[in-house]
C-alpha cells in the first residue's frame, strides 16, 4: 500500500487485546490530532480481542491496520490450518473473534508505506519487511539488519517495526529504525507504548490506572487465567533484559558465536 505525505502519524503496536490501554492511547490529544494512526499488528490476541477491533474500527478512514504473526495465527487457528497456538491465550482470543472479526484480520496487509513529513518514505511492518515473527533488537549486528532489509526499496528511509514490545530508534545502514513498543503487553515499564512520528520520531509512554485496568480485564474478560495473565503484563513483569536475553538467539547471534 502506498499513501500519499502527511505531518503526523501515531503509531500503535502490539496491543493484544488490552482496551484498557488502548484507550488510553486513543485519549491522548497528539493521538486524537495525528492524520493517520498506524496499527503494527498483534492487534487482538489477548483477552478482550473484539472489543479492540470494533474501538478501533470506530475510527473509521484515520486507521491503517497492519497483520501482525500472532493475528494471523488467530486466523488460521479460526480456519482450521492450524490446532494450537504458542501464546496460550490464543485459542481464547480466536475463539472470541466473530466469524467477520476473523474475515477482517485475513485481508490486512503485512506491510504499508507512507510518505511522512521530515521522514521521508516509511515503510511499516510488524517484525521486519519481510517476515512477521523475525527477530532484530535494538543490539542486533549491522550484518543482521543487513539480511532483514535485503530487496526493500532504496526510496525507503524509515522502517518502523513491532513485535518484540520494546520501544527504541537506532540508525541503521543509512535508515531510521523505529520500534514504538507494544501498548498491551510492555516489556521493561509499565505503562502503554506508542509513538509519534513527524517531523521526527518521538516515542512515548502513557501512563493509565494499572490496579483500575487489571480489576476490568477480570470483570470483563472470560479468559480463565485472567487474573495472572493481566497482573503479568500490565505491570510488566518482563523486564527488558529478561526480554532480550530471550529473543537474542532469534536475530542469529547464538550461532554467530557459538553458544548453546
Amino acid at each position: 500500500m502506498t499513501g500519499t505525505g502527511v505531518d503526523r502519524v501515531a503509531v500503535l503496536s502490539d496491543v493484544h487485546g488490552v482496551l484498557p490501554a488502548l484507550e488510553a492511547v486513543l485519549a491522548e490529544p497528539d493521538v486524537s490530532a495525528a492524520d493517520r494512526i498506524v496499527l503494527t499488528g498483534d492487534i487482538t490476541a489477548g483477552p478482550q480481542p473484539g472489543r479492540v477491533i470494533e474501538t478501533l474500527r470506530e475510527l473509521d478512514g484515520r486507521v491503517l491496520w497492519l497483520s501482525g504473526n500472532a493475528d494471523r495465527e488467530l486466523v488460521e487457528y479460526r480456519r482450521g490450518l492450524r490446532t494450537a497456538i504458542p501464546d496460550p491465550i490464543g485459542p481464547f482470543a480466536a475463539d472470541a473473534l466473530t466469524a467477520g472479526q476473523v474475515d477482517f484480520l485475513a485481508a490486512l496487509p503485512g506491510t504499508a508505506t507512507l510518505t511522512v513529513r521530515g521522514l521521508g518514505r516509511v515503510l511499516f511492518c510488524h517484525a521486519t519487511p519481510r517476515d512477521d515473527e523475525e527477530i532484530v533488537l535494538v543490539d542486533s549486528s549491522p550484518q543482521r539488519w543487513a539480511e532483514v532489509f535485503t530487496g526493500l526499496d532504496p526510496a525507503v528511509t524509515t522502517v518502523v517495526c513491532g513485535h518484540t514490545h520494546m520501544p527504541y530508534t537506532r540508525l541503521v545502514h543509512g535508515r531510521l529504525v523505529v520500534n514504538p513498543g507494544s501498548v498491551g503487553m510492555p516489556y521493561g515499564r509499565p505503562g502503554a507504548h506508542w509513538c509519534l512520528l513527524g517531523p521526527g520520531a518521538d516515542l512515548r509512554v502513557t501512563p493509565y490506572d494499572i490496579p483500575a485496568a487489571v480489576a476490568r480485564l477480570r470483570a470483563e474478560s472470560a479468559y480463565p487465567d485472567i487474573a495472572h495473565w493481566a497482573d503479568f503484563y500490565l505491570n510488566a513483569r518482563v523486564t527488558d533484559t529478561e526480554a532480550l536475553a530471550a529473543f537474542g538467539p532469534g536475530d542469529g547471534r547464538a550461532a554467530a558465536t557459538g553458544a548453546e
